[in-house]
């Protein structure tokens, strides 16, 4: 080998590893909303791949510690810059709890979440309140109340009135299977009338292949879902003490 093969081999190494770096730094990301051009909710995009947004258009992304980031054009380069993405459990829970507890300074969460009992799984759907709700998509909604003891009418209506569907709880039952009123598509708000009380409850579709939870209960926070983040992140936070 030539002395000048030997220093291009020499600077050909460092190289190599440099890449292989940033190929471990890269990680992927979900858009939770997007206005620009093709780009939509729920596509997934690598974090060292660079984007270009134009003047007006913006993405907001997590991910995978649950953070969430909006990009504004005009912009171009990689979408969360040249840094890592850090994911460590512990931090990543933290950050998203204090996310949540910012997201009640809002006048229109607190009304809408703080005071909501706690459900006992993250995809039910609370029929005693007005709010956001998310849904997986692909997956049947259920109906859940936070008082079973007595039986117990409500009626469910799309925002037109185009149809009713009336419902009946027995006493003791807490949990309704949800039968195929009609398609839930991206956002679809319904009004319940529950107690002579009538309020509009709004379905955000979840990506059905979405399955990491710090991922999930960020959506469900930028959704406003914030009763059902809550359940999710009790969960989480449940398995890493089980874990330890």
């Amino acid at each position: 080998m030539t002395k000048l093969s030997k220093i291009a081999s020499g600077l050909a190494m460092p190289l190599v590893l440099g890449m292989s770096v940033v190929a471990a730094k890269a990680t992927t990301l979900i858009i939770i909303d997007a206005r620009a051009g093709t780009m939509k909710a729920g596509q997934k995009i690598d974090s060292a791949t660079p984007l270009t947004l134009k003047e007006g258009e913006r993405i907001t992304v997590i991910g995978p510690d649950g953070k969430s980031v909006t990009i504004r054009g005009k912009f171009s380069g990689p979408p969360l810059g040249r840094g890592p993405v850090a994911s460590d459990p512990g931090r990543a829970l933290a950050a998203l709890i204090n996310t949540r507890n910012a997201r009640t300074s809002s006048v229109g969460v607190v009304r809408g979440a703080t005071d909501a009992a706690p459900l006992p799984d993250p995809w039910l759907i609370d029929i005693s309140r007005a709010g956001e709700r998310c849904l997986k998509a692909g997956t049947r909604a259920v109906w859940w109340r936070p008082d079973s003891r007595a039986a117990q009418k409500f009626t469910v209506l799309p925002v037109d009135r185009s149809w009713r569907a009336d419902f009946e709880w027995s006493a003791g039952e807490g949990m309704m299977a949800v039968p195929p009123l009609a398609r839930f598509d991206t956002q679809t708000i319904f009004l319940l009338r529950v107690n002579e009380q009538e309020f509009p409850v709004s379905v955000n579709i979840v990506p059905a292949d979405l399955d990491n939870d710090f991922i999930l209960a960020s959506w469900m926070l930028e959704k406003g879902c914030l009763q059902q983040a809550d359940a999710l992140l009790k969960r989480v936070a449940q398995s890493q003490t089980a874990a330890k």
